[in-house]
């Protein structure tokens, strides 16, 4: 799984809005609703905010398989009362979050205003590996389990403007490298709305990377604009945190290389690429 191979892409001004880090492991059976209470206790001075979310289901790329397998742990169905919850902990300006559920804990930085500057990866991974850590740290003082990790992942969310204000899908060429908009004779028209999504494998059976390209209405202004994902998803070598941490740096590899070969060199001008 190794990859010695750095990240070349870099951008001044990238369109990301969201950024996503994610281990996944097996339920741990004895992290019940009390438990969620004291670990708040634990990181509340960093994380003063809280919300309650519906749990994400445990996905696990499985390969000579042609889809990925998304299940239910058994817990779920045996204690829903206790398994179905996932726990928000958020800073008070709400840019950075933790996600805890029975068999995931994920990390978030998210762009609330239009001034925020997206933290790069190198700022990020610090802060999680510290979060992951404490919360190791916790599950081991509560005699909770050690996480047995099946799945990390990485994922950027990206919002991008269309290249006038026409928001013409005739335009799609000018964002996405692989889209020609051109069609095997005259009948039909150029189309309302483009749905996207990509699935590529990551070599020596390492993970998957999907991409996904949609028009949503923008938040902030109410504007079209279309929503590029890019999700790395795999197996570490091993639960160690430094088998653990190689396999978000590969996701991260994948993640930032999927995005700058999928779009086109006119919109890397626009976003100030660096190298």
């Amino acid at each position: 799984m190794a990859d010695e191979t750095p990240v070349i892409r870099s951008y001044e001004s990238a369109p990301v809005i969201e950024t996503v880090l994610s281990i996944q492991f097996r339920p741990l059976a004895k992290l019940s609703v009390p438990h969620f209470g004291l670990y708040w206790k634990l990181i509340r001075e960093q994380y003063p905010r809280s919300e309650l979310k519906p749990p994400i289901l445990h996905l696990v790329e499985e390969f000579g398989s042609a889809q990925t397998k998304a299940t239910l742990p058994p817990s779920w169905v045996e204690f829903p009362s206790e398994s179905l919850i996932r726990c928000w902990f958020m800073e008070e300006k709400q840019n950075f979050f933790l996600q805890v559920q029975q068999d995931r804990f994920l990390f978030n930085w998210q762009k609330i205003n239009l001034t925020d500057q997206y933290p790069r990866y190198s700022q990020i991974k610090p802060i999680f590996i510290q979060e992951w850590e404490r919360f190791c740290s916790f599950l081991e003082s509560e005699n909770l389990g050690i996480p047995q990790v099946d799945q990390c992942e990485v994922t950027y969310v990206n919002h991008i403007d269309y290249p006038s204000d026409q928001e013409a899908y005739s335009e799609l060429k000018n964002i996405v490298s692989y889209w020609s908009g051109l069609s095997s004779g005259t009948f039909l028209p150029q189309p309302e709305k483009v749905n996207i999504q990509v699935r590529y494998a990551i070599p020596d059976n390492s993970g998957r990377l999907y991409i996904s390209l949609q028009p949503v209405i923008r938040t902030r202004d109410a504007k079209e604009v279309l929503q590029l994902n890019v999700t790395a998803r795999g197996a570490p070598n091993s639960s160690k945190a430094e088998d653990v941490f190689e396999w978000l740096d590969l996701g991260r590899k994948w993640v930032v290389e999927g995005f700058t070969d999928f779009t086109t060199k006119q919109m890397h001008k626009l976003w100030g690429r660096e190298r």
